[in-house]
């Protein structure tokens, strides 16, 4: 019934390609400068990258070169989402038998002739060990066509959706909300300057059973310009991951974030210790782990305004007397644990999930008998 004719090569991609995205759940890469080639890139996937070509590699030399290549797009890819290694499935479906194909660092290459080969070689069968029965079969021609541009048409749809819930604007709630708290915290204790000390964090006093100092020090502050500064930095960047995150998430994430500042603090400052500047760190760092799962959409984002803005006020508590760096430090790992811990909508494996609980408590408890034994 089929009168389109496809080349071998060309249905050899498209079973792969639909393979891959449908039941692998890669994602198609734009990389500028090449021909014949398909990239797809799945952080959680047995291989980061899986790179399909339909070049032909006639001779050694040129598979030497093919690599050199590989390896400066793998350079940029790194450079790009900040990894420090990517694995690569190199997949040749056109290649000379006298050709030797061999694996280097990070990249495993492999030739395939035909369907047959796909479903026989022992790399990507050990990869991927479903691949035998989800790979399309006994499809051919406009059929094939058809089936490969629905199927990945309709998971497209899907994680565009999914992407539509997680970005489009929504009603900020709890950013707000704690700002007004912060606010009339610190009219009560401009008003009476002893709820100041009353709520601050300080080691001897939690030691002697005042623990809610750990808390309650993340929402007071010394002065006008302190206030501000935290509250606007709270509204930009608390807007930003309450909307990504959702209202419960955010909240467990903004008191994780603090709690592990504070404790951070009481094992390596001394006197008192106010500001919601521990949790706001803590926001920054789940936005990092957030924009790395995201990085899609927000790379440049990340690279460009949150990572500066996390090494500038690092680097200025470092130089400046009188402020709390180990809460900045403390808040900041702990956003980016929580986040871990709880999940960045649903790019997060189970696994990540339960490292991230496992770091986070043990870091806590860690920090609990450090500060309240030393």
């Amino acid at each position: 019934m089929s009168t389109v004719l496809v080349d071998k090569k060309e249905d050899m991609v498209m079973r792969l390609v639909h393979y891959f995205i449908t039941n692998q759940n890669y994602t198609p890469i734009v990389v500028n400068g090449v021909k014949n080639e398909v990239w797809l890139e799945n952080m959680d996937g047995p291989y980061r990258i899986i790179r399909i070509s339909s070049n032909y590699i006639h001779n050694n030399e040129q598979f030497n070169y093919d690599i050199s290549k590989i390896k400066s797009i793998m350079h940029q890819i790194k450079r790009k989402t900040l990894s420090f290694k990517v694995n690569t499935l190199n997949i040749f479906l056109d290649v000379n038998d006298r050709v030797n194909i061999e694996d280097t660092k990070d990249i495993s290459s492999i030739s395939l002739n035909n369907v047959n080969d796909i479903k026989k070689n022992n790399i990507i069968s050990s990869a991927f060990p479903d691949i035998s029965s989800n790979l399309l079969d006994n499809t051919k021609g406009i059929d094939l066509i058809i089936n490969v541009t629905n199927d990945i048409n309709e998971k497209t749809a899907k994680e565009n959706k999914s992407y539509d819930n997680v970005f489009k604007p929504k009603k900020i709630i709890v950013t707000n909300l704690l700002i007004i708290i912060n606010v009339l915290i610190f009219i009560f204790t401009f008003l009476n300057p002893s709820l100041l000390y009353m709520l601050a964090d300080n080691l001897e006093l939690v030691k002697m059973g005042e623990y809610y100092r750990i808390i309650t020090s993340a929402f007071v502050h010394a002065n006008i310009l302190h206030l501000l500064c935290n509250m606007y930095t709270l509204f930009v960047i608390g807007s930003q991951v309450e909307n990504f995150l959702g209202k419960k998430k955010f909240i467990f994430i903004y008191f994780a974030s603090a709690v592990l500042g504070s404790l951070l603090s009481l094992s390596f400052s001394s006197g008192f210790s106010v500001g919601a500047s521990g949790a706001i760190f803590g926001l920054m760092g789940s936005l990092i782990y957030f924009g790395y799962h995201y990085r899609l959409y927000l790379n440049t984002v990340i690279k460009s305004q949150i990572i500066p803005l996390v090494i500038a006020n690092l680097a200025l508590g470092f130089m400046v007397s009188g402020i709390d760096n180990f809460a900045h430090i403390g808040g900041l790992i702990g956003g980016y644990l929580s986040t871990m811990a709880i999940g960045a909508s649903d790019k997060a494996t189970k696994s990540e999930k339960i490292n991230g609980w496992i770091v986070l408590i043990l870091l806590s408890i860690f920090l609990i008998v450090f500060s309240l034994t030393k």
